[in-house]
């Protein structure tokens, strides 16, 4: 592949990307080149393009993590995918020899690297990553659908971690994209699922989706689920907004006993009622990325159609427009879940 060039798009500062060709990659020993089909914009991304992680990313960065491809090429010591399987990249790569990492944890290394921020990520035609990064994908299932895998199994991730059991009241706290997805996969596991959210149009999505929904603006979110719940309140709270009103909520709408999953990043540190978790032996659970069995979790949902894929994707764009897309998305108060069609079919 040293002859090839290959289409990468590079974040160059000031919400701007400018669509190169480079150098075709090779793998190395351990490494496997992949040809992306997909690659979805996230909250992070859209972080990066706001400047937010100029420091951490620079401007010679390609980005991007939540991504559906195929393998290209396959290093020396590399014995686990062959070349024309789909795939996907779980985009971690731990140091080895930290507590975490000793301790079983790698996913929350002391020294993680994400790929796609701390090394280049999936906008652009060949991607080499990691061998022990990849997920196999199941026949039939469509690239783009698979391009949710990755942020479907942070979902996976927070719901494994709050012990959801079936028949349990849910009340998820924030209806964008990961908080739709929380509830989706919450409902899969049992769970009795209200959303709670300020965005009238992210509202109409999740009634869409079969949600019950409060729009906490227009009525009392603690009132409403006292009364849904016969005044037990919720057993397990996923607080995705990032907003101090949602913290407040958080603790207000708990049953006793409940379990809180804090999956929101918080911009500035939120005051908490930690008084609720004394009068009510609440617990708080901290969910940060995700682990190899809820990658494989989230593939087999959405394989057999337990994540409304459609209804998430929102719109697809080619990368050679990426430009345009992360401006669209920037200014709707209506999209979910954007692509960047990098190359490949559906």
């Amino acid at each position: 592949m040293s002859d090839q060039t290959i289409t990468r798009a590079y974040y160059r500062g000031e919400k701007s990307f400018s669509v190169e060709q480079a150098a075709a990659p090779e793998p190395g020993a351990d490494e496997v080149t992949l040809r992306v089909a997909f690659c979805g914009i996230c909250g992070t991304d859209m972080h990066v393009y706001h400047g937010n992680m100029d420091t951490r990313v620079g401007f010679n960065r390609v980005i991007g993590h939540e991504m559906s491809g195929v393998v290209e090429a396959v290093g020396a010591n590399v014995g686990t995918v062959v070349p024309g399987q789909k795939v996907v990249v779980r985009p971690l790569d731990h140091c080895g020899d930290c507590p975490a990492c000793q301790g079983g944890h790698p996913h929350i290394c002391h020294k993680l690297k994400f790929l796609g921020l701390d090394t280049d990520g999936a906008m652009q035609e060949l991607w080499t990553v990691p061998a022990h990064t990849l997920h196999v994908l199941p026949n039939g299932l469509r690239m783009d659908h698979a391009a949710l895998i990755e942020p479907v199994a942070v979902a996976c991730h927070d719901v494994r971690l709050s012990g959801l059991q079936p028949g349990e009241d849910v009340v998820v706290i924030g209806g964008g994209p990961i908080g739709v997805l929380v509830a989706m996969v919450a409902r899969d596991a049992g769970g009795h699922v209200l959303i709670s959210e300020v965005n009238p149009h992210r509202l109409a999505i999740a009634e869409t989706l079969g949600f019950d929904t409060v729009n906490p603006v227009e009525a009392d979110l603690q009132a409403s689920v006292e009364t849904r719940t016969g005044g037990k309140g919720a057993d397990v709270v996923f607080e995705v907004s990032g907003s101090q009103p949602g913290v407040d909520a958080m603790t207000a709408v708990a049953a006793t006993r409940a379990r809180i999953v804090m999956v929101a990043i918080h911009a500035q540190k939120p005051s908490i009622d930690l008084f609720q978790f004394f009068w009510r032996e609440l617990k708080l659970v901290g969910a940060r990325v995700y682990e190899p069995e809820d990658y494989e979790t989230a593939i087999t949902l959405i394989a057999e159609g337990g994540i409304d894929a459609d209804t998430m994707i929102t719109d697809i764009s080619p990368l050679s427009d990426i430009q345009s897309a992360f401006e669209a998305l920037d200014r709707s108060p209506t999209a979910m879940k954007s692509l960047i069609k990098v190359g490949g079919d559906k």
